[in-house]
């Protein structure tokens, strides 16, 4: 391939380089961090690795909480960390600075932690919700009404 610039990172990519924009590392994206919001991150990612078994990984611009699917996650931002998490109802909070229905059972909603004291409830409540909103699903399957039987046509 010839060189171009990279239409995600804007990145210089000379001809016939590697370039993958898209790995990166917890670290890599934390690096640049101050330390209010080191601190900040360092809590969110103890407080979520102790809800139990689960991927942390870092995807993109994001640092993404998974059991099945993602349940949360980070983006490291210079003055914020913005959270983004999934429940199967919608919040009403002075905190959540928006709410998007993602699917016909999920809500996202995202708020923006500045300090370390941010990391507690309620914040840490709906991260406890939201990676427990799976087993709740699984367990309660949706109740599918029963057949009717087929209406019999009498014949002539």
């Amino acid at each position: 391939m010839k060189a171009h610039e990279c239409f995600h990172c804007k990145q210089w990519v000379e001809a016939d380089a590697e370039h993958d924009c898209w790995t990166t590392t917890e670290a890599a994206l934390t690096r640049d961090l101050p330390e209010d919001l080191r601190d900040a991150w360092e809590r969110l990612r103890e407080t979520a690795a102790d809800f139990g078994e689960q991927r942390i990984y870092a995807s993109h611009h994001s640092i993404m909480f998974a059991r099945k699917a993602c349940y949360f996650f980070v983006r490291p931002k210079r003055k914020v960390l913005e959270v983004c998490f999934f429940l199967g109802r919608t919040l009403r909070s002075p905190a959540i600075k928006k709410a998007v229905a993602t699917s016909k059972t999920k809500v996202a909603h995202m708020l923006h932690v500045t300090h370390r004291d941010q990391v507690e409830a309620p914040l840490t409540d709906w991260l406890q919700e939201a990676y427990e909103l799976e087993d709740k699903r699984r367990a309660t399957p949706v109740k599918k009404l029963p057949k009717e039987p087929p209406s019999r046509v009498r014949g002539r």
